[in-house]
């Protein structure tokens, strides 16, 4: 049968059959919105990925779960009655705070702990189309469903969340949940704009950027966690979900810094400050002129190759601001004065993988701590190389003279003394005088004899001095015994020998 239109206008596909008489103006509907994934296909709760909901990843080490315990919120009772609420009723719930304050990871813990693991999560794209959302989820059945909206205000918007999308999802009982940052929602929440009216009925959770008290007993409950561990002793002035968001990410950054072509001489600078901040010294205050001295002493063949950057463009580069809240260094409070990033240090101590800590990093380190605390950090610096250095001692004297120094340092004398005495045992004649002026310090002069001896055998001159001092003590020490007891010889050999014992500026005994 032939198809015909007579009279009228045509403004869309018909199908026709036959001739119609008359004006004829045929019309359709806007398609639905197909471009939403059926509710069988959204992910399960019990098997949904956090990370990809938008949960920061915490540093990953071999063993470690994607992310560490949760750590109890002050805001978690009342934002669990929010969720179960919604979750009966339908409705909006927004989690509000500071960047990095942990909002996206106390929301996942809120719907974790208050929906069945069958719940479907549907986490769109910024900028998806949601307007076709309604009339997908009326044919859910019984199917319990969420909305996921991590950054709400990406899906806002006349094709995004709107008050009327919105409304349907409260008749069908579908939770929506959010977060915002404290600016994006106070920019979109006051006025007169729909985007508005979408926030108006939802009071916002408010998690605060700083924990209190009840929220870091919490933290130290959960210290078998290594990385809630090292947050807990590394995050200074860093809030901790701020410190484990930021610092997988400065710690990858420094790593592929060290390229020839990124900013090789930064990543010295701040591989120097972990080092040095790995043998003791407090990360906060280390000295800039000194990260220079071991940028270049300690890494020779790095700094060789580190090529045309300059070392003010690498401590520029380092004290960059990342994420509006950190460097790697930041500035100290006293000139030429740098902290280093705690997540660097703890990262550093934690891989297996890390290289050891340059031998000259020590003796930088005690020259760094000076102050009313600069005994307790010695003892510190000691302790740290006891763990480093002596399951690499045997056979190396090198490394042998370096403990003897250190514990020397510190003012342990006893195990100074042990470690010198293995070095010059090997042979090793500067350690043998060390030891020999150690032990004339200690008013042990026969002890130090030997030591001495066999310093100023080898040329040691200043073994050969001292030996001359002592020996001549115990002359004088021996000739006055015989000049009391009526010796004539002595008595006159006893004014020019202590000329020479009295002018000794070395405290030292017979």
């Amino acid at each position: 049968m032939g198809n015909s239109v007579l009279g009228g206008g045509f403004h869309a596909p018909v199908v026709q059959a036959g001739t119609f008489m008359g004006g004829v103006h045929t019309y359709y509907a806007q398609p639905a919105h197909s471009s939403l994934p059926p509710v069988s296909e959204w992910p399960q709760l019990g098997t949904a990925d956090p990370i990809a909901l938008g949960v920061r990843r915490t540093r990953r080490l071999p063993g470690e779960s994607p992310l560490p315990p949760y750590v109890q919120r002050h805001c978690d009772r009342a934002l669990g009655t929010r969720v179960r609420e919604a979750v009966r009723s339908g409705g909006l719930v927004v989690v509000t705070g500071a960047p990095l304050s942990g909002k996206t990871r106390t929301l996942w813990a809120a719907l974790f702990s208050n929906l069945s693991g069958t719940t479907r999560i549907f986490a769109p794209s910024p900028g998806t189309d949601l307007r076709g959302l309604p009339a997908l989820l009326r044919g859910r059945g019984e199917q319990g469903c969420v909305l996921w909206l991590d950054d709400l205000e990406d899906h806002l918007g006349e094709h995004g969340l709107t008050s009327a999308v919105l409304a349907e999802l409260v008749r069908l009982r579908v939770p929506v949940l959010a977060t915002m940052d404290d600016g994006a929602y106070d920019a979109r929440r006051f006025g007169t704009s729909a985007r508005a009216e979408v926030l108006s009925g939802a009071e916002p959770v408010e998690l605060q950027r700083v924990w209190n008290g009840g929220e870091l007993w919490c933290l130290a409950g959960l210290n078998k966690d290594p990385r809630l561990r090292d947050a807990q002793r590394w995050c200074g002035e860093h809030p901790v979900p701020e410190y484990l968001a930021v610092g997988p990410e400065l710690v990858e950054e420094w790593r592929r810094a060290r390229r020839p072509d990124a900013h090789p001489r930064g990543h010295l600078l701040v591989r120097a400050a972990i080092d040095l901040v790995r043998c003791g010294v407090p990360r906060t205050e280390i000295i800039g002129v000194a990260l220079k001295v071991a940028a270049q002493g300690l890494y020779p063949e790095e700094f060789a190759a580190a090529g045309a950057e300059s070392f003010e463009d690498g401590f520029a580069w380092a004290a960059g601001i990342r994420h509006g809240v950190t460097g790697l260094l930041t500035p100290g409070r006293s000139p030429d004065t740098w902290t280093v990033h705690g997540s660097l240090c703890a990262d550093g101590e934690a891989r297996p993988d890390s290289p050891p800590i340059p031998s000259g990093a020590w003796t930088i380190a005690f020259q760094l701590v000076p102050g009313a605390r600069a005994a307790e950090h010695r003892a510190e610096i000691a302790r740290r190389a006891r763990e480093s250095l002596e399951s690499r001692a045997e056979g190396n004297s090198g490394i042998v003279v370096l403990l003897g120094y250190i514990h020397d340092q510190a003012g342990e004398l006893d195990t100074a003394q042990h470690w010198y005495g293995k070095a010059a045992e090997a042979g090793n004649n500067e350690a043998a005088a060390t030891l020999g002026e150690l032990l004339a310090s200690r008013d042990a002069a026969a002890e130090a004899i030997p030591y001495l001896e066999q310093a100023a055998e080898a040329g040691v001159v200043r073994a050969q001095y001292l030996l001359g001092k002592l020996l001549a003590a115990r002359a004088h020490s021996w000739l006055a015994r015989a000049a009391e007891a009526g010796h004539p010889m002595a008595a006159r050999a006893l004014p020019a020998l202590r000329q020479t014992t009295d002018t000794s500026p070395d405290n030292v005994k017979a």
